[in-house]
């Protein structure tokens, strides 16, 4: 596996992990987590050179970041984990931001003891918090990332003016965003900014959830699985977007390879900068999305895959997200 350089320090392995499903967001968490095999499959992710994985404090919450600190502890010094700050989920299931400075200094200390590390690689601000100003949150981001706490800094899903005013106050390591064939707005500002900045690009839900994969059907999402929430993912919306899903299988068959493996491809064409994070809970998927590293589209390829539909639900999706309720699972 390749590299890709976020900073003059840090370069991981071009396809990253993400850990959420491991623990939260795919389904009830009594029912659904299997630590054992998620171990598993953190371990042949390094043997197959994945060397960035990406958690939160909230997936469990606190469950995922245990989960990684204990399965990646005899590989500390090969691999790079970012975990995310900022949403704390409240007893009745919902989701609130917090970026107060005390806070955010209170919640790096329990994810160092939970991951068993000095310092954490990438230290992600997961919302930014509209009661917060943001120079305040950052700036206590800064000051963890000035004592040795943290080695590096990112935030998930802040705007373009919101990057420009951080960045000013302290260097943004790494972006995370939601990227993918049937999510594409960041590549028009947000993708341009961190090319222009010399700023990572961490692209999480390569494959939509699972949906680009082509085996995800409605009827098989349980209660309590995050996707319910996504209008992409009601009845009538996956029905049409079926289109995209079968465009990725035609690119597919042209090299033997799989429509997951083509999405993952995809994200790999649009800069040196940009690493995507499919997650998975199976050592079978995990396999098959890093093999898309020896998938090179050709210029057909990406015509066809740029002539897809824009996905049903896509502009709802966006303002839900934005909700205190949004979906974290990513």
């Amino acid at each position: 596996m390749r590299h890709t350089r976020l900073t003059e320090t840090l370069s991981v392995g071009e396809i990253g992990l993400g850990c959420s499903s491991m623990s939260y967001g795919y389904g009830p968490a009594r029912t659904e987590r299997d630590d054992e095999e998620s171990a598993r499959v953190l371990a042949r992710a390094v043997e197959l050179g994945v060397t960035m994985f990406d958690t939160a404090d909230v997936y469990g919450p606190h469950t995922n970041e245990l989960l990684l600190g204990a399965a990646l502890a005899p590989f500390r010094a090969e691999t790079t984990i970012a975990t995310k700050v900022g949403l704390v989920l409240r007893p009745d299931g919902v989701l609130e931001r917090n970026g107060r400075p005390e806070y955010l200094r209170e919640a790096c200390e329990g994810s160092l003891r939970r991951l068993g590390v000095d310092a954490i690689g990438l230290y992600q601000l997961h919302r930014v918090d509209p009661a917060v100003p943001l120079a305040e949150s950052w700036g206590a981001l800064a000051e963890l990332a000035a004592e040795g706490k943290v080695r590096g800094l990112g935030i998930s899903h802040a705007t373009a003016e919101e990057l420009e005013r951080i960045h000013a106050i302290f260097p943004v390591t790494a972006v995370q965003y939601e990227l993918s064939v049937w999510e594409r707005r960041n590549l028009e500002e947000i993708l341009p900014w961190t090319r222009k900045n010399d700023v990572g690009f961490l692209a999480c839900c390569p494959i939509g959830r699972g949906y680009l994969s082509g085996r995800v059907a409605r009827d098989e999402l349980v209660a309590g699985d995050s996707r319910r929430r996504d209008p992409r993912f009601e009845a009538d919306a996956m029905t049409r977007n079926q289109r995209i899903v079968d465009g990725l299988h035609r690119v597919a068959a042209r090299h033997g390879a799989t429509p997951a493996q083509v999405a993952i491809a995809w994200i790999t064409t649009h800069g040196d900068n940009v690493v995507p994070i499919p997650g998975t809970r199976r050592v079978r998927w995990l396999e098959e999305n890093v093999g898309a590293v020896g998938l090179r589209l050709t210029a057909e390829d990406l015509r066809d895959i740029d002539t897809l539909p824009v996905a049903t639900g896509e502009k709802r999706w966006d303002e839900h997200r934005e909700s205190a309720a949004e979906s974290v699972s990513k």
